[in-house]
């Protein structure tokens, strides 16, 4: 649905603002909900590795539905609803340590609610945005998303490890659950969008297959959704990694450890301000090979190093890795908004972010496993391998013989 120009970039900027105020909380909660595990509760390795897969099951188990019932159902009132679950579990963190409650399974299951909360919401989200900007908006605006996520990645860790050096990890926790409070208001200013409904719909299982036949099938759209499995199969092991390895094998403290958390900020900064200038010197297919092998570069070089040297390639490694990533994130997100038949988008979305983001609890799940028999470091080095697959499934598709990716058309 279309709205007029000044509506629609009213619409964009609070539309925008929810969603970065959310992103600081989140940004925050990235630090104080491992160090809680960390710090409060002990956790073990597969412990944290359990926690960083129920953050993101929700992606397996209902990723493909979530298409279909982000078609059917107002998206307005969908986000809200998901905004106020999540900020009602990150408080019984809080809650239930001042009761001396808190435990390990209470972590999972609250990151489990969060898990399937976001399912919702980000699926409703990549969806809306089309609809208020023209097509010849879309990358700079998602551009300027990923540029203020890389903001809030960038400040969020810092503050969160000084907020959790002075006040504790728990406390640090209530930012995070008021960033949903205030997205859910904002959220609720802007116009309600529902999609154009039949009198009859097709059976559930039909619109999913629909969506999945369209996405696998596609010659462009499918390696670009193999190729982000690699990259969030890596994030996964990393998500769940990281803390464990700065603090418990380079002894790093709470606020040096948000410090070197941000990279991944300053990273996703540099990408995706540079992803416009990059894909009109280069093409959006070129830049996304070019993408892949950046990112494998940053990869290597994370775990690398002993005493300072190590928190050196840390932090650079990180950069460089998540620059490549936002890179190829921006620029396929781009291309599905794009390349999907309207009334297929929310189905396309649900379809990739299953497959892809489904990827991140296998990648953290693997990497607690790996790192409860060998160090995190070791580990870190091994999933190096999965970021390799990012240029190769590029390379040995059609896109390494486009300059552009909407230079492809189906049955070419």
């Amino acid at each position: 649905m279309a709205v007029d120009s000044a509506r629609g970039t009213s619409v964009f900027w609070r539309w925008w603002t929810a969603g970065t105020i959310s992103a600081v909380g989140s940004a925050v909660g990235t630090v104080a909900l491992p160090l809680t595990a960390l710090t409060v509760v002990n956790a073990s390795a597969f412990e944290m590795g359990l926690i960083v897969a129920a953050s993101y099951v929700a992606w397996i188990v209902i990723g493909l539905p979530s298409g279909v019932m982000v078609q059917r159902l107002p998206m307005r009132r969908v986000q809200i609803g998901a905004d106020l679950a999540r900020a009602a579990a990150v408080v019984s963190i809080p809650l239930a340590w001042w009761l001396d409650w808190l435990t390990v399974t209470q972590l999972v299951i609250v990151a489990l609610v969060i898990s399937f909360a976001n399912v919702i919401f980000d699926v409703a989200n990549s969806t809306f945005l089309p609809s208020i900007v023209s097509k010849e908006q879309l990358q700079s605006r998602n551009s300027l998303t990923s540029g203020a996520q890389a903001t809030t990645q960038l400040g969020g860790p810092s503050l969160g490890g000084l907020i959790v050096q002075a006040l504790g990890a728990v406390p640090t926790l209530l930012v995070d659950a008021a960033s949903y409070l205030v997205s859910a208001l904002l959220l609720r200013t802007l116009p309600e969008r529902r999609a154009e409904a039949p009198d009859r719909w097709p059976p559930v299982r039909a619109m999913i297959r629909e969506g999945w036949r369209f996405v696998v099938h596609h010659p462009v759209m499918g390696p670009c959704m193999w190729a982000a499995t690699a990259a969030n199969t890596v994030c996964g092991a990393q998500h769940a990694l990281y803390a464990l390895y700065l603090v418990r094998e380079l002894h790093a403290a709470p606020g040096l450890v948000g410090l070197l958390l941000a990279a991944d900020g300053v990273g996703t900064l540099v990408g995706a301000a540079l992803t416009n200038q990059i894909t009109a010197r280069l093409g959006t297919a070129r830049a996304l090979i070019a993408a892949g092998f950046v990112s494998l570069a940053g990869a290597l070089v994370v775990p690398l190093g002993t005493g300072w040297q190590a928190f050196v390639a840390f932090a650079a490694g990180n950069v460089v890795f998540s620059a490549g990533v936002v890179v190829l994130s921006v620029v396929t997100r781009t291309y599905r908004q794009m390349a999907s038949p309207p009334e297929l988008l929310p189905r396309v979305m649900a379809t990739v972010r299953f497959v892809s983001w489904g990827a991140i609890p296998i990648g953290g799940l693997i990497a607690g496993v790996i790192a409860g028999v060998v160090s995190s470091r070791v580990t870190l080095m091994i999933f190096v391998v999965a970021a390799a697959c990012m240029p190769l499934v590029l390379l040995a598709s059609p896109v390494r013989r486009l300059r552009n990716l909407s230079d492809y058309h189906l049955g070419d």
